[in-house]
């Protein structure tokens, strides 16, 4: 370990230790950057020597070669919740402006927010990863994403080398889709906030999976709490809560995101396809669907190659690590997967988590 004025640089960090996957080869140095301060000194600091970098908070949206990273793995752990209000009671109050590190872990501050009654990112709960990795892909699920609630993103920008806030309406926001996602080696957030509304129940439920489970119909509102332990039960049910235990949830979460078509690709597909027509007048459809009418159920890749990598036993969705599998071997999948896709109903699927390294 060498000693900087900066956080402390290690070497022969596996990924794999950072990642959900559990996959990934060593960083050629590590540091781990408890501060706003030290994370743009670290990052700063390579940029200025050319130094290839590598930002991991949660590590649960990248996939990273075997061989691992050739440059500086930065941990993002910076910490801190500050908040206009200390707490959400009576009519009078309009809302919480809640500003959270990036580093900090994203379920806890959905746990946090539902405790302090604060509305908006309930149906959120149980999704690993940190806040800060929450804008860049306009995290989402059961019918929120966290566009809904941003306010506004702060960060550290690499190009100018200086900070700068980019409100909601300027940060690009659309389906999996921001412009940290657009310009990737750009923009290190530092922090973000949330404007949510105060109050005892949810916001109105827009998914129909979620409203069954909580009784009630969709547009209807049930109590926060309900509305996290039912969305924490129902990815548990899909072994989207991570697990040290199953190997289920050794993934990377959905590793397709839904495709969105054009009328003439959506009218192509089979009559019970699911069918979603969105604003901009496409139709979004389901890529676990797609994958599995292509052929490729549920734990395909078990009974193959020793089944050290397959589609989770409880949702087509999700790629696993079974324990003992490389990087190579999860890409070998995915490229049948949506190969097979694409050649059955001629939809190329595309892959949420980042790839490092690596290329589908």
């Amino acid at each position: 370990m060498s000693q900087s004025s900066g956080p402390d640089r290690l070497t022969r960090v596996l990924l794999s230790d950072l990642t959900t996957l559990r996959l990934g080869g060593p960083a050629a140095s590590y540091v781990e950057a408890t501060t706003e301060a030290e994370l743009v000194e670290a990052v700063s600091s390579a940029d200025a020597a050319g130094t290839p970098v590598l930002l991991v908070a949660g590590g649960s949206n990248l996939v990273v070669a075997d061989e691992g990273f050739p440059g500086v793995v930065i941990k993002v752990a910076t910490a801190g919740v500050r908040s206009d209000v200390e707490a959400c009671h009576g009519p009078s109050c309009s809302g919480a402006m809640v500003t959270v590190a990036a580093g900090e872990d994203w379920d806890a501050f959905v746990a946090r927010a539902v405790a302090s009654e604060w509305v908006g990112i309930e149906a959120l709960s149980g999704i690993p990863g940190a806040v800060g990795s929450t804008p860049i892909q306009n995290v989402g699920a059961y019918g929120q994403e966290v566009a809904d609630t941003i306010a506004s993103v702060r960060v550290w920008d690499r190009r100018l080398r200086g900070i700068r806030t980019f409100t909601a309406s300027e940060c690009g926001f659309g389906y999996r889709h921001s412009r940290f996602k657009a310009d990737p080696a750009r923009h290190v957030v530092l922090d973000v906030t949330f404007q949510l509304r105060c109050g005892t129940l949810g916001a109105p439920v827009r998914y129909a999976e979620l409203a069954r489970a909580l009784g009630v119909e969709q547009g209807d509102r049930a109590p926060l709490a309900e509305v996290r332990r039912e969305v924490i039960a129902l990815r548990r049910s899909k072994g989207m809560v991570l697990d040290a235990t199953d190997h289920d949830t050794w993934s990377a979460g959905s590793f397709f995101t839904n495709p969105h078509l054009s009328a003439e690709q959506s009218a192509a597909l089979p009559d019970d396809a699911p069918r979603y027509p969105q604003p901009d007048g496409t139709v979004k459809s389901s890529a676990a669907w797609l994958i599995e009418r292509a052929g490729f159920a549920k734990g395909y890749g078990l009974d193959l190659n020793g089944g050290r990598v397959s589609l989770s036993t409880k949702h087509t969705l999700a790629l696993t690590n079974r324990g003992n599998g490389t990087t190579e071997e999860l890409l070998a999948l995915a490229r049948e997967i949506r190969d097979g896709v694409e050649k059955a109903f001629g939809v190329a699927l595309v892959n949420e988590p980042v790839a490092v390294g690596v290329a589908l």
